[in-house]
């Protein structure tokens, strides 16, 4: 071998280990570098259009919460009326009429923690043994719950009214938690979720261990479904909270009545008054009582968002 083509040879290596150790570079420079996604104008304006479909309704509460009963009408409904009455307007929801407002606070508040809770608990457990147990029926079971998703809560109102009257639990608490405990699409949610979060290798582990059923679905398979739970209770609690017609068909004492059917009888109030005194009475305490009533919803997402974003991905990788 010539000495040329020897040092044609090692010019040749020294280019390809530079090549390489180029292009590692540029790779750890694409990797560090942040990625800009490409943007799409109709997508933004569509987006935007969404955002204030959204928060212009809200916004326009929170103006007008601060308003008194003339200011609602005369003013611009997007901006602050003439002076600022919040204070006063909170005052007079929470006092009137002997503090009904409070009672129907608590009531909602008994009907969405026990009944949120409750559905969320029942959803994990029943979606736990559909994912994970092979028993006889399960398969039709699964099919009875996708069904029971098909069917709007509306439409069992009456037949739900018929038959708690039928047992004297008409216009008591019972009425409204009963209903509340179920839900076909927490069920079927907890089933899929469980299905990929929880391992087979977890479970038979905690057997071989001595573990019995309920203390592994205590200790471990509680914690893996946690983001899954927590999915649930923010849907029943949503749904619960805002349950209007159920209320409305099988309660008739005013004193547990939930915030919905209490704000609507107000509403119902300032609407069949054609006096000016009525107007100013009623509207406002609506208004304000609308935006009170929001609050512990904002509060339980702000609370439990953390819980739920951590398990987005659980059950994505492969064990």
């Amino acid at each position: 071998m010539s000495a040329t083509s020897t040092d044609q040879q090692a010019g040749a290596v020294r280019h390809t280990r530079q090549a390489a150790a180029s292009s590692r570079q540029a790779s750890r420079r694409r990797a560090h570098s942040p990625v800009h996604p490409r943007r799409s104008a109709p997508l933004t304006i569509v987006m935007v259009l969404m955002l204030a479909y959204t928060l212009v309704p809200l916004l326009w509460l929170l103006l007008s919460a601060t308003k008194d009963g003339p200011s609602l009408f005369s003013s611009f409904g997007l901006w602050f009326g003439h002076g600022f009455h919040l204070f006063s307007n909170i005052h007079a929801v929470l006092t009137f009429n002997d503090g009904i407002y409070v009672r129907w606070f608590g009531n909602t508040l008994l009907y969405s923690v026990v009944g949120a809770g409750g559905a969320a608990l029942l959803a994990t457990c029943g979606g736990y043994a559909l994912a994970k147990y092979d028993f006889p029926g399960r398969r039709v079971l699964f099919a009875v719950v996708i069904g029971a998703i098909t069917i709007p809560a509306t439409a069992l109102a009456v037949p739900t009214y018929l038959l708690y009257s039928k047992i004297g639990i008409v216009n008591t608490p019972w009425a409204v938690l009963l209903p509340s405990l179920s839900s076909p699409f927490g069920l079927y949610l907890i089933r899929v979720y469980a299905a990929e979060a929880v391992p087979d290798s977890l479970l038979e582990a905690a057997r071989i261990d001595g573990a019995s059923e309920f203390r592994t679905f205590r200790t471990v398979v509680l914690r893996l479904l946690a983001p899954g739970f927590v999915t649930v209770l923010l849907f029943t609690l949503v749904a619960t909270w805002n349950n209007y017609f159920l209320p409305l068909i099988v309660l008739t004492n005013p004193k547990w009545f939930p915030l919905t059917v209490g704000l609507n009888q107000w509403n119902a109030l300032a609407s069949g008054v054609n006096s000016g005194g009525a107007l100013v009475n009623y509207y406002p305490l609506v208004v304000t009582g609308s935006v009170l009533a929001i609050i512990p919803l904002v509060l339980a997402f702000l609370f439990l968002q953390r819980y739920w974003q951590s398990g987005l991905t659980a059950g994505g990788v492969k064990q």
